[in-house]
């Protein structure tokens, strides 16, 4: 009896290509103001949604790290909460997220919005940036609706303030420049193993994602109604025998009213939301997803530690 799953010793072997590449790993922050479009740079450097984009400003209120392979580079990218004026106790925990996640990184991109320029909140970081004794390169988003001349004068103001290694150009949302600055950064991540499998996008586990996703649609939908102070948690996730996932959301916010934006009339904001975050999670699961949302009110949930914990974010005493 013949095995007919026996390789074929005759077949033509190929050719070695030369020896392996040095593998390399390294971690780079993006920083920037609120909305200069971080969180979009990541997930196109990364080739799939790692962190939530929304209109909204400050949506990013955690580190959050996605992963970019370029050959035999391991890029460890590190969205992090905008930097702003913080007023509120969760605003300075998200600005402390922030600069502690540049300080820890191997490689710093300042992100600005060449539209916007330098305003004040830009040029807080720019005084401040001196202080982090790593790599800094100098990110330069939407030049695809800037003029050359004035975007090459904003790349040499920008130079003579802070000593950039490169400026790099790049339009995050429609892909142009990304390119080059995964292989620039590529080249510049430290010798050494992959820290993470060469499979895997994010760190962030799917549980947080998926609240991450959920938030991002309240923003989408209910971007002047609702305050910035609501926040989602993954309550179950449960995966069925036929393989789909059950999941359970709680939406929370401060007041009886944001409850009822929430919702909508008859239940249809809420309805929306969910068939529109569904559709992302199912996509980030890859499996069929039933996903139940319930709205809470909980006061003061920006004042519990328990909360901020939740988030990855350090909470801020006084």
């Amino acid at each position: 009896m013949t095995d007919d799953t026996a390789p074929n010793t005759d077949a033509a072997v190929p050719e070695e290509s030369g020896p392996p590449q040095e593998t390399r790993a390294g971690f780079v922050a993006l920083i920037g103001v609120p909305n200069a479009g971080k969180s979009t740079l990541l997930n196109s450097l990364v080739g799939t949604k790692v962190s939530i984009v929304s209109r909204k400003v400050q949506t990013t209120r955690a580190l959050v790290r996605g992963i970019a392979m370029e050959g035999a580079a391991q890029i460890v990218l590190v969205d992090t909460p905008g930097i702003f004026a913080p007023k509120r106790r969760l605003d300075r925990a998200m600005v402390t997220s922030a600069w502690s996640g540049a300080a820890d990184a191997d490689a710093v991109c300042l992100l600005i919005d060449a539209r916007k320029g330098v305003d004040e909140e830009v040029d807080a970081i720019l005084k401040r940036l001196p202080e982090l004794k790593r790599p800094k390169f100098l990110v330069l988003n939407k030049i695809d609706v800037i003029a050359r001349e004035r975007l090459l004068a904003l790349a040499a103001s920008l130079n003579e303030r802070v000593p950039f290694e490169r400026t790099f150009m790049i339009s995050a949302l429609t892909g142009d420049g990304v390119d080059d600055l995964r292989r620039d950064l590529a080249a510049r991540m430290p010798p050494g193993p992959w820290l993470y499998p060469e499979d895997q996008v994010s760190d962030a586990p799917l549980r947080m994602l998926a609240a991450e996703i959920t938030r991002e649609k309240i923003y989408d939908r209910l971007h002047e109604e609702l305050p910035y102070s609501s926040t989602v948690e993954t309550d179950q996730w449960q995966v069925r025998p036929d393989g789909s996932v059950r999941i359970e959301q709680t939406i929370f916010v401060e007041r009886e009213s944001q409850r009822s934006i929430v919702l909508g009339k008859g239940g249809q904001t809420i309805k929306a939301i969910g068939q529109a975050a569904r559709i992302d999670i199912a996509e980030a699961a890859e499996a069929k997803v039933h996903l139940f949302l319930f709205v809470k009110v909980r006061e003061n949930w920006a004042d519990d530690p328990e909360r901020y914990r939740e988030m990855g974010l350090e909470f801020p005493r006084g």
